[in-house]
């Protein structure tokens, strides 16, 4: 133990098996055989993240919709002027933001050093979009995603019916880091935790098929990222629309889901 075995409690092997350990040392594991719980993000923490707000609101389309509840003070003014000077007040329907969004969080594992900063972007976009969705996964998103991660073992949502459900103008918003090994993508039965029948590309490239938008926002620097292993192949599969998770990449990612 804590040799190089591939076999031994706390030991090192760069694709081994991990059975019966607290925790991960190394994030190189091929298979966890343990039952693995994760915590599902906190989208009501109090939080000084303003900046993450404005960059959200570049994704915007306003609409009016529902009962005439607020003042329409221009329209207002107009009115009782033409009325000779009796009020005359308008109303309006509230103005919110149209976009519809679904967002996928990669959780656990690597991820967990991301934890708050994922909390945050959670949110933010809870306050800014009205018409949003969320799903978890880990790693890479494969035949299934779940939304309780303490119920994920038995309740989760077919991606194919996440597919058949939202329209192909919902805006798709990945954030995970992408850092796994490779044939966690490109394999079947690559994923460390069940196997998956089909690899985890060809569902991405389902999404991709779907939705008319879909970007990757990554928490690790982007001079982190390189050109090759699963960070780069993954950028492959989303058009290269990966972004990093700062105030300029944000912006960007709602930029491009903008237009």
């Amino acid at each position: 133990s804590g040799g190089t075995s591939p076999f031994g409690q706390n030991g090192y092997n760069p694709e081994g098996v991990r059975i019966g350990q607290k925790k991960g040392r190394h994030g190189k594991a091929v298979k966890v055989w343990e039952k693995r719980g994760y915590k599902d993000l906190d989208g009501d923490i109090t939080l000084g993240i303003r900046n993450i707000k404005v960059a959200l609101r570049r994704l915007r389309k306003f609409a009016r919709q529902g009962a005439a509840d607020q003042l329409d003070l221009d329209d207002t003014i107009r009115s009782t002027a033409r009325n000779a000077g009796f009020l005359d007040l308008k109303l309006v329907p509230e103005r919110h933001n149209a976009v519809k969004v679904l967002l996928f969080f990669d959780i656990g594992g690597s991820m967990d050093p991301h934890v708050k900063v994922c909390e945050e972007l959670f949110s933010a976009a809870r306050v800014e979009f009205k018409h949003m969705e969320y799903f978890y996964f880990h790693n890479f998103i494969y035949e299934s995603v779940w939304k309780n991660n303490l119920r994920r073992s038995n309740e989760t949502t077919a991606l194919y019916d996440v597919l058949h459900k939202y329209s192909s103008d919902y805006k798709v918003i990945f954030v995970g880091d992408a850092a796994m090994a490779p044939y966690e993508i490109t394999q079947a039965g690559g994923s460390i935790e069940h196997w998956n029948e089909e690899a985890g590309a060809v569902w991405m490239q389902r999404v991709t098929d779907h939705f008319d938008k879909v970007v990757w926002i990554n928490p690790l620097p982007e001079n982190y990222w390189g050109t090759g292993g699963s960070l780069g192949i993954t950028r492959e599969l989303v058009e290269d629309h990966m972004y990093p998770m700062s105030i300029e990449g944000l912006e960007s990612a709602m930029k491009y889901l903008s237009r």
